[in-house]
């Protein structure tokens, strides 16, 4: 495994349903983490400080005892059971270069994107992460993007971190224009001396309207190496699959359609061959989220 100086302390991993998250492939790979490991809610955030209810509204329900309830949206950050105390190893997959050790000084933070006090709210979110000796930080996103369904998802990992940026060989952002909390989190961060990384999934903004469990299995795929946590796949490859197979189908029936996916799969089949260098991969990366600035993400 390579040698993880910057995250191999406690590592915070964050995801927020709404712009940060299309398709549901950030959320959805924090919420297998949640069913994976042994942690336990350890703080959460004011609803009525952070989210217009106009906006996020509440959503109503029953409870086990069929006693109708409201569910108010929030963010809740979570703890290992017993921090720094590893869990048994898990099988591992052996074309990943992942222990599986590293489970007890997983925190996680998932909630819906705050509609308000942006500042506030990150200023709460690092005081935690420092009171918890939290010593790296990798957000998770997902963005609508010109790719096509049938090829790999595209993954973008960046740092504002040098020494991330050196260890990992990973790009740094050039991206210039409106941004999501993940960007206003990893500026507070890195202001505060916590290295940070992005990962970023592209989702083929064709099919926004539905969870894309491919998208997700590509993030966990790439997130089990930095944070060395084994994540079982459970139902998720032949969920991925089928969300394949199932896109493919509509586009069987659709001519104009499939022409243009055609027309994807030969530019990512462009940007994915050897000849393609890692700055213009950055740059289609760039071009892609000023994109999905005018393309609502999935909810």
């Amino acid at each position: 495994m390579a040698d993880n100086r910057v995250f191999d302390g406690r590592i915070l991993v964050v995801a927020f349903e709404g712009w940060n998250d299309a398709g549901e492939a950030a959320s959805s790979t924090v919420r297998a983490l949640l069913d994976q490991l042994d942690v336990v809610p350890l703080a959460s955030f004011d609803s009525e400080n952070y989210y217009d209810f106009q906006q996020v509204r509440p959503i109503v329900g029953f409870d086990d005892e069929g006693h109708r309830v409201l569910t108010w949206p929030t963010t809740v950050l979570y703890s290992p059971l017993v921090p720094g105390i590893s869990a048994k190893p898990l099988a591992n997959d052996a074309s990943l270069n992942v222990t599986g050790e590293n489970t007890g000084n997983i925190y996680l933070l998932l909630g819906q994107e705050p509609t308000r006090n942006w500042q506030t709210f990150a200023a709460e979110v690092i005081d935690l992460a420092l009171a918890a000796d939290i010593t790296g930080i990798v957000f998770l996103g997902a963005l609508l993007a010109e790719v096509p369904h049938s090829r790999p998802i595209p993954i973008f990992i960046s740092s504002e971190n040098q020494s991330v940026r050196t260890q990992f060989d990973v790009e740094r952002s050039s991206y210039e224009g409106p941004v999501g909390i993940l960007a206003v989190l990893a500026d507070a961060a890195e202001r505060a001396g916590i290295p940070t990384m992005s990962i970023w999934a592209s989702v083929p903004h064709y099919v926004h309207h539905a969870p894309s469990p491919k998208a997700t299995l590509a993030l966990i795929d790439r997130l089990e190496e930095i944070v060395d946590v084994t994540v079982p796949r459970g139902s998720l490859v032949d969920d991925a699959s089928d969300w394949e197979a199932s896109v493919q189908s509509l586009a069987d029936d659709d001519d104009e359609m499939a022409a243009y996916i055609e027309s994807l799969e030969r530019s990512r089949d462009t940007f994915d061959s050897p000849e393609a260098s890692g700055e213009a991969l950055a740059q289609e990366f760039e071009r892609f989220l000023r994109d999905s600035d005018d393309k609502p993400a999935a909810d």
